[in-house]
């Protein structure tokens, strides 16, 4: 019997590796550089990633420490992502890199062996196996997207852009209730094209509110990457339009996201 989440995790890992290649060779001055996250340098990105996994682990592995984990954050809710970033920002580029390595490893593992139908806590919504791995691939994306446009580099998009759609249209509606609105009661429409050239589609085809356009430019909207004037992603309602505003495929607060560029 063939494993459903083996896939998932064997993308999760390969883009994984491909963030790892953006930084494995940098000098002291490359992992100092400065992101587009405010206060953030190359090291502080691969730190928060090693963090989350450590505390997606916790969840799979540990629900009484993550559960510690969590009463820290809802003590300190606007600043204990950047307290983890910054505590692993300091370590020797070196020891900060095997950490992620073996910690991404780990939880690649516990994933694997976790038990069909469980369900994990999380900073948000509970999650199971398959979620949280989407959802470690979304925001390894993410965050590997800081780190290349620190670098000057452009990424080639990749197919594994299915996982982060998916899960920036099912957190739809968590977008509208973190800033404290109601989301629409119906579905949305959204049409994708992909870095093949295939549709991605999601919702029913007859809906009134629908989104279209580029995945990639779909995936740096609702991750926050890119500011929705730059990008080719077009929404026919004013619900949908009201949603390209707020997008977010993560959980926690509503962040700032980005500047618009185009004037």
């Amino acid at each position: 019997m063939s494993d459903p989440a083996a896939p998932l995790l064997d993308d999760l890992r390969s883009e994984s590796e491909e963030v790892d290649r953006l930084v494995a060779e940098l000098d002291e001055t490359g992992w100092s550089l400065a992101t587009p996250a405010a206060g953030w340098t190359v090291a502080h990105q691969i730190a928060h990633l090693a963090w989350t996994d450590r505390a997606s682990l916790l969840a799979v592995t540990d629900e009484a420490a993550f559960a510690d984990e969590a009463a820290k954050a809802l003590a300190a809710p606007g600043t204990f992502v950047d307290e983890g970033a910054e505590a692993g920002a300091v370590l020797p580029p070196g020891q900060l890199l095997a950490r992620w390595r073996e910690g991404r490893e780990r939880l690649r593992r516990a994933l694997r062996s976790a038990p069909a139908g469980a369900r994990f806590p999380w900073y948000g919504p509970p999650m199971s196996a398959l979620s949280m791995a989407t959802a470690r691939l979304m925001e390894t994306w993410a965050h590997g997207q800081d780190i290349a446009d620190a670098l000057g580099v452009r990424r080639e998009p990749t197919a594994r852009l299915r996982h982060v759609a998916w899960i920036g249209v099912r957190a739809r509606d968590y977008a509208y209730l973190v800033r404290g609105e109601q989301p629409p009661a119906e579905p949305f429409r959204v049409e994708l094209t992909s870095p093949e050239g295939e549709l991605w589609t999601y919702g029913p085809e007859g809906a009134g509110q629908r989104v279209t356009g580029p995945a990639l430019d779909f995936c740096l909207l609702v991750t926050q990457r890119a500011h929705r004037a730059d990008l080719s992603v077009r929404a026919e309602g004013a619900d949908a339009d009201r949603w390209l505003d707020i997008a977010q495929a993560f959980a926690g607060p509503a962040g700032p996201g980005r500047a618009a560029k185009r004037a």
